[in-house]
């Protein structure tokens, strides 16, 4: 019998270490997972998505550029993926999508690693796109003191920032901030190697620096990070693993141990 299927959907998601993650998981268990990586664009991803569930799908991860478009195709969702308006995790129950979102869960486990508890932390948030809306839910929960928002379309953040009752700011205001206890870059800048152009007055000795993005993506960031004096400079890596690790649970009912598969990813070539 063949192992049920699951996914991943984004553009571009050839460089996705999800398959690899959800079959560490599995080996874990002994179960065979057959999850793959597809290419699907904001234009084609209703269309992908149809065609994996009538193949057989039974789950699937959304990442970049979907998370938002994701809701809009699923017959419900969880609380926390209505709070934050953005889906990266499908479950299929019956002939529909259920929706919910591991992202917030899954960064606040990879910072409680990092020994970085945002509680009575002031934070700043870049970005107001899927990744960052479940982010900012999150932190706010956790019990951020101060919790500032800032993107390039100051519309988008304001919006954000009005429905957790935190602080909007616009990119250019940024030089006129003190320091902050955390940063979280929650952008695509890295994706299309644009800059940033943050200024180093957001950073003090203590403050540390998180990028949801790894790899390429996040070196830009982390290296402002570091050059201007961060305490830590980390990417998302491990919360790419912790999300991962609640889809998996979610999906199959059991929860995989993550530390095996941090250690397996870092040492990867």
């Amino acid at each position: 019998m063949a192992p049920a299927r699951y996914a991943v959907f984004g553009q571009p998601i050839a460089h996705s270490l999800s398959p690899r993650i959800h079959a560490a998981f599995g080996a874990q268990f002994g179960m065979a997972i057959d999850y793959r990586a597809i290419e699907a664009g904001r234009g084609d991803f209703a269309a992908a998505l149809d065609a994996f569930a009538h193949g057989g799908g039974l789950g699937a991860n959304v990442t970049l550029p979907l998370k938002e478009d994701a809701p809009l195709l699923c017959a419900s969702s969880s609380e926390r993926a209505q709070r934050c308006g953005s889906v990266n995790t499908l479950i299929r129950d019956g002939d529909r999508w259920h929706g919910d979102s591991t992202d917030g869960i899954g960064l606040l486990r990879d910072l409680a690693r990092q020994a970085r508890d945002p509680r009575d932390a002031r934070v700043l948030l870049l970005g107001a796109g899927g990744a960052a809306r479940a982010a900012a839910f999150a932190l706010a929960e956790a019990g951020a003191r101060e919790l500032l928002i800032s993107n390039r379309t100051p519309a988008r953040a304001r919006s954000l920032a009005d429905s957790l009752g935190a602080r909007a700011g616009t990119w250019e205001a940024l030089a006129q901030e003190s320091p902050f206890d955390l940063i979280v870059n929650a952008t695509s800048a890295g994706h299309a190697d644009a800059p940033l152009d943050l200024p180093r007055t957001l950073i003090a000795s203590s403050t540390v620096c998180y990028d949801l993005s790894y790899g390429h993506a996040a070196r830009s960031f982390l290296d402002w990070a570091r050059a201007n004096g961060a305490v830590r400079a980390v990417d998302g890596l491990g919360m790419l693993v912790e999300q991962a690790a609640e889809s998996f649970s979610l999906w199959h009912r059991r929860r995989p141990h993550t530390e095996p598969v941090h250690a397996m990813l870092r040492a990867r070539p």
